[in-house]
């Protein structure tokens, strides 16, 4: 049976790079955004046309402002009325890097291909990184097209391979040749090389 990129996902979300979103906090949210203004909660509500113990019970949870409301916080905050119920784009962290050598990271071992997983220490990844070294020689090897959600790149390491998608004309592709392609479009790789061929795929953890 065949592990595509979705198995791997699967296994990268069960090593804990997959965590539930909190539900929105208006409130939190609201006071995130007036803070990102340096403003007071006096300067917040002159701007937005509030008296200022309304906002402050806004912020604090104790009232659900009426659409009205809602209307003059985002005029007043700069923003538009959707943003007020966006969460922030998570923090940025910082100084992250984890380094996988040559010998290292976890193989999965199929009839086609032959994965690892690179980067595994990191959680909370964006995308997920894995060589593949490509057994299969023939498109009948493969049990049906390969798709999952997200986007891949494809980067061919050594030897030459042929990349079959459903939408395309199979493409021959050699050393230092790249591939950037929308992953829920059925795909496959065979290697045409006498020895197999490796490759980098990165998969977007969409």
């Amino acid at each position: 049976m065949t592990q595509d990129p979705k198995s791997l996902i699967r296994i990268a979300r069960e090593n804990g790079e997959d965590e539930s979103v909190e539900p929105l906090d208006l409130g939190q949210r609201v006071r995130d955004l007036r803070k990102e203004l340096d403003w007071t909660l006096e300067q917040a509500a002159k701007q937005a046309g509030l008296a200022r113990s309304t906002l402050s019970k806004i912020e604090n949870g104790q009232m659900s402002p009426t659409y009205d409301a809602l209307k003059k916080l985002a005029v007043g905050l700069q923003i538009s009325v959707p943003q007020l119920f966006t969460p922030p784009q998570q923090e940025k962290v910082n100084g992250r890097m984890t380094i996988t050598r040559s010998d290292e990271g976890q193989k999965h071992a199929t009839a086609t291909y032959e994965h690892v997983l690179l980067g595994e220490n990191l959680t909370r990844k964006k995308m997920l990184p894995y060589r593949a070294r490509v057994r299969a020689r023939d498109m009948a090897e493969f049990d049906g097209w390969v798709r999952h959600d997200g986007e891949e790149f494809l980067y061919v390491l050594t030897g030459v391979v042929r990349l079959y998608t459903e939408f395309y004309e199979p493409v021959e592709m050699k050393r230092g040749d790249s591939a950037y392609y929308d992953a829920t479009m059925g795909h496959n790789v065979v290697s045409l090389s006498q020895e197999d061929a490796t490759i980098l795929w990165v998969t977007s953890l969409a």
